[in-house]
């Protein structure tokens, strides 16, 4: 008799969650076109099935109620070592499932997001302009990337423009529970981005699925206490000394300025 492989056991435990996904999904999305996601994002990734199994389940759970499939391109499953040692599978919304729900949200015309590359031609004056300018040479060599922009129009026609440079993504990049490997490693263009993009979203009409969906994501970040309490000081956290350092040059463009969110993320 043949040995069940670990992947066919997982199979079969994802088999079982079938009808909680299928409650959950968007009606485009089949219970079993999602579990194929599933498994091959598994396939690509044998390592995840050394995670906590429960984790990996609701990780799969969150990407359904989000609506979002393992492609790599909407969603990836990533993990991240927990405080006894062991690891934990998550869920990781990545730049197209983001834009996917913005976009879904019915409240945009257009939203995109860009890197900034050093030879790139990119000026953006606020009491000038709408929107950047921007002129990448696409077939030469645009250089080191330097920062990164996120546009939307709104239905209304105005614009809404978040720019971040270097060291406000790095700053970020630090409090994620992946900061080292998985897809800030290997996609540290489409994560820049997707950093730009989660700072518009609070710039933008508040949307119950894209808050939904940014929630899930902020358990990808390590908002902890990081550093032991100083004399006759107020302790401080990781995530408190990034917002003191970081909100201090974001953009809003029509409508008006509004005061600095108090998140990192």
């Amino acid at each position: 008799m043949n040995e069940i492989t670990p992947i066919q056991e997982f199979q079969r435990g994802l088999a079982a969650h079938e009808k909680q996904f299928k409650s959950v999904l968007p009606a485009h999305i089949p219970a079993a076109k999602f579990m194929r996601t599933v498994v091959g994002a598994v396939q690509n990734n044998p390592k995840i099935l050394g995670c906590d199994r429960q984790s990996l389940y609701l990780a799969c759970q969150k990407a359904a109620q989000d609506g979002l499939i393992f492609d790599g391109r909407e969603a990836a499953l990533v993990q991240f070592k927990d405080k006894d040692g062991g690891y934990q599978a998550q869920y990781m919304p990545m730049v197209a499932g983001l834009l996917k729900k913005l976009r879904q949200s019915g409240q945009l015309s257009t939203i995109t997001a860009q890197t900034v590359h050093k030879n790139d031609a990119f000026s953006f004056n606020p009491a000038r302009d709408d929107i950047p300018q921007h002129e990448p040479d696409w077939f030469g060599d645009r250089g080191e990337m330097v920062g990164v922009y996120a546009v939307a129009r709104m239905k209304d026609g105005g614009y809404v423009v978040e720019i971040m440079n270097m060291a406000q993504i790095s700053k970020v990049k630090s409090v994620s529970r992946t900061s080292n490997f998985g897809p800030w490693k290997d996609w540290p263009e489409e994560m820049a981005k997707k950093t730009v993009l989660r700072r518009l979203c609070k710039l933008l009409p508040s949307s119950a699925d894209v808050d939904q969906m940014l929630a899930h994501d902020n358990e990808m970040y390590d908002l902890s206490e990081k550093e032991e309490p100083a004399p006759k000081q107020e302790t401080k956290t990781r995530a408190a000394e990034i917002i003191e350092a970081e909100y201090d040059s974001f953009t809003e463009v029509n409508p008006p300025p509004v005061e600095e969110d108090d998140s990192p993320i």
